[in-house]
Parts: C-alpha cells; structure tokens; sequence
C-alpha cells in the first residue's frame, strides 16, 4: 500500500519530465543516492550512483533493458504507484537505440502536404535526420486582437547523439492563406540564421540556425528563436507541434488578446495531419487570457491546442 503522495510530487509524476519526477519522489522519501541503490541492490539490481545522479538530473535516460527493470524496482524503493516512472519514459523499445539516435518518423509524416516538405528538405543538404533530440522546448504563441497569429517565440534545449552536429532545422506551416514569404525568422540566443527555404503553395517555410559550436554526442544546447507571421484571411484556430523524434518535455502557452477570447479551447494529440486525436482535453483560459499544456515523454506524435471563437 502506498503512502500519500504529496501534491508536488503528484504534479511531477503527471506531467513529467521523468528526471523531475525522479528527483523529486528521491526527495520526497529523504534517501541520498547511494542508499537508494542499496535499497536496489537488495531487489538483485545493480545501478551505481552515477547513473542514478545523471537520471534524475536529465543527463541520461534509462533506455536498456536492465536500466527499465531499475526504474521498475524504483518505484517500489521511493514507495510510487506502479508504471508512475516508467510511464514518463514513453513506449518501450523491443532494441537498444541505433547509434544513430533515438527512433524518429518522418517530417513528411507529420506536416503536409508531404510532397512539399520532402522538397523544401532536399533544397537544404545534409546527413540523414537531425542527430538533435529535444530535451525541453518551450512555445509561446501570440493571437492578436483580429484573431490571428502574430508572433510565435521558442526556448527550444537540444541534446546531440552525434558528433560533430552544428545546426538545428525549425520547420514552420502557417495558418490557411497566410503568405509565407512575409514570414520572417528571429534568431534570438545561442544561434544565428542560415539558409531559409520557402514554399508559398503550401504555406511551408524551413530554415537553418546555426549553432556557436560544434555538439559532442551527448551535449546539450539552448536556442532561442522565433517567428513572426504573416496571417491569412481567416482568423486562427489551432496551433500544432509535429514531434518527429519525442521529446522529453513540451510546454505550449497561446496566449489571446484581451479583445478576442475563445469560447472554448482543448488540447489534443494525433498520429497524423488532421488525423483523429487520440487525446483531448479542455482548458480554460486563465486571468492574463492565456491557456496551456504540459507533456512529458512525448513519443513522435503531433500535440497542439484548438479554440473556438463561437
């Protein structure tokens, strides 16, 4: 039987990242790290000190066999509800990762039309994927008070599984008859812009920002950067992230012009452009006329918010 779990830890095993959640439930039970692994070892699992340090600090994630039977027997050392770990680690893999990185999908699977984004893609060469997965990103989306997007801004903290990586690819769709080629890139903190490709049929536009340095395997690196569009005809209803590799956390906040409130809003994941959700969720606007949503250990999906204006 388990004891009560306290809010603040609730709120870490629910919303994630795994490494807050891991944190915290250690706090939480008061064990430092190397009684934490006697407690292990005396389950038959060996996990040093190190590993368990770079856990809950997000310098690592528990991804072999051996290392998920460990945050399995965690839960029952700091005293958590069955798979409330293992859960923020996303699906499991049958395999080890490829030296290649994380299991990624293809952005032509989650931006359309797929045509376009192979196209934009190809005018920008270079090594297959990104060999960047994403540790946190933050967004934060403006909606003026004619109801469509103006300004959309990025802290966006990337860790490499490969060497030698110098550059990061932002990939931008606007709403419905907005001209993308008034669309203009900001790049704000630690990265500067490079090449910028556009498809105005499409409404599709991705653009380089080149990094101070070269990645190691395993650095880590926080870009600041952003848009500001230019709307179409039609005010705006959603907006959408495509996640090709997960994340580890994503936090959305739109904010609203106080002269143009949704009557309702909901989150929302999906597989695919327009497809089904397969998870919603209301939200309601707060006093600064903002809403937002919080996921941790995002598997390659598409995740956004919708309102209605009536």
């Amino acid at each position: 039987m388990h004891r009560t779990v306290q809010p603040e830890l609730a709120t870490a095993l629910r919303t994630g990242p795994f490494h807050l959640a891991l944190r915290t439930a250690i706090a939480a039970r008061g064990l430092a790290l190397h009684r934490v692994r006697q407690h292990l070892a005396q389950r038959g699992v060996q996990v040093g000190v190190t590993s368990l340090s770079y856990w809950q600090q997000g310098h690592r994630r528990p991804e072999r066999p051996e290392s998920l039977r460990a945050v399995q027997a965690l839960e029952e050392v700091l005293d958590l509800p069955s798979h409330s770990l293992t859960r923020l680690l996303g699906p499991r893999q049958s395999a080890e990762p490829s030296p290649a990185g994380p299991p990624t999908r293809p952005y032509r699977d989650l931006i359309g039309p797929a045509e376009a984004v192979d196209g934009l893609l190809a005018t920008i060469a270079g090594p297959p994927g990104t060999g960047l997965h994403t540790v946190t990103h933050i967004e934060r989306i403006s909606i003026g008070a004619d109801r469509r997007q103006a300004r959309r801004s990025s802290q966006h903290v990337l860790r490499a599984h490969r060497d030698g990586i110098d550059r990061y690819l932002a990939i931008y769709q606007g709403d419905p008859g907005c001209d993308i080629t008034r669309v203009t890139l900001r790049a704000e903190e630690n990265c500067r812009p490079g090449r910028v490709r556009r498809d105005p049929a499409a409404g599709l536009l991705v653009a380089e920002l080149l990094l101070d340095r070269r990645l190691r395997t395993g650095d880590t690196h926080l870009l600041g950067y952003g848009f500001e569009d230019a709307p179409g005809p039609e005010p705006s209803g959603e907006y959408v992230r495509g996640f090709n590799a997960g994340a580890g956390q994503y936090v959305l906040q739109v904010a609203f012009h106080p002269d143009a409130l949704p009557v309702r809003c909901h989150r929302f994941s999906s597989r695919t452009p327009g497809g089904r959700p397969y998870e919603t969720e209301e939200l309601t606007v707060d006093g600064h006329h903002r809403v937002h949503l919080v996921a941790g250990g995002v598997p390659p999906c598409i995740l956004g918010i919708r309102w209605d204006w009536e």
